[in-house]
């Protein structure tokens, strides 16, 4: 469906923007940061409305386009389509508010609004690998079911090693296991992306194919009218 062509194009493009506004935000901040040691949010709170924040609203739109596209294909919304829908909508969620609420500055004490970005970038780490794994069980998305689950399972794996480094690991290396995080969740969005930007290729080249053959049998059947002596002028 061309439709669907379209909003896996516009995800892909999207998911493409996010990361080199990403790597932007990084060459941008105070040569003082260490990524492994810090996170991608205390780069953020240094540029308030830099291009790191921009790239977490980018990355939600190409995931909303996304979304649209798995609505309007595929099996029908039965609960665990429904499901999907509202976890990868959690994802959107949690971006936009993570964009939105800053951080503490790095070594100051917690506040309120770092409580809340916290929070909402708890929630969209989990949700994105719960919703991955419901759409490995997509009719539509089966070609992709595999590379799916392996991406989901790392990055539970990685959530799991931030949540040490983040509590008895003394935040040790909470960098680089948040980005390698971030970069696994966001191949479980660029491979369903994909997968439908195929599909759709897929479905319009056989039908083409197939106007082509009918017009073809039509033009070899067509009547000859033969030509009779004596009927000239």
């Amino acid at each position: 469906m061309p439709g669907t062509r379209t909003t896996g194009l516009l995800a892909l493009g999207g998911i493409a923007m996010a990361a080199v506004l990403t790597v932007i935000g990084h060459l941008e901040v105070n040569d003082d940061l260490n990524p492994w040691a810090l996170t991608i949010s205390d780069f953020a709170v240094s540029d308030r409305g830099g291009a790191i924040d921009v790239a977490m609203v980018v990355l939600a739109f190409a995931t909303v386009a996304l979304l649209s596209g798995l609505r309007h294909t595929g099996p029908p919304r039965r609960n665990v389509g429904r499901t999907a829908e509202l976890l990868l909508g959690a994802w959107v969620a949690g971006l936009l508010a993570a964009a939105v609420v800053p951080t503490n500055e790095p070594g100051t004490a917690m506040t309120t609004t770092a409580y809340v970005h916290r929070y909402a970038s708890v929630v969209a780490f989990l949700a994105l690998p719960v919703a991955g794994w419901l759409l490995a069980r997509r009719p539509d998305l089966t070609t992709a079911a595999r590379p799916l689950r392996a991406l989901v399972l790392l990055s539970l794996a990685l959530a799991a090693a931030m949540i040490w480094s983040a509590y008895p690991g003394d935040r040790m290396l909470i960098g680089l296991a948040e980005r390698l995080l971030i970069v696994t969740e966001v191949a479980v969005l660029a491979t369903v992306a994909i997968t439908q930007t195929r599909a759709a290729t897929a479905t319009t080249a056989p039908t083409t194919a197939t106007a082509a053959a009918a017009a073809a049998a039509a033009a070899d059947h067509g009547v000859v009218v033969p030509h009779k002596r004596g009927l000239t002028a």
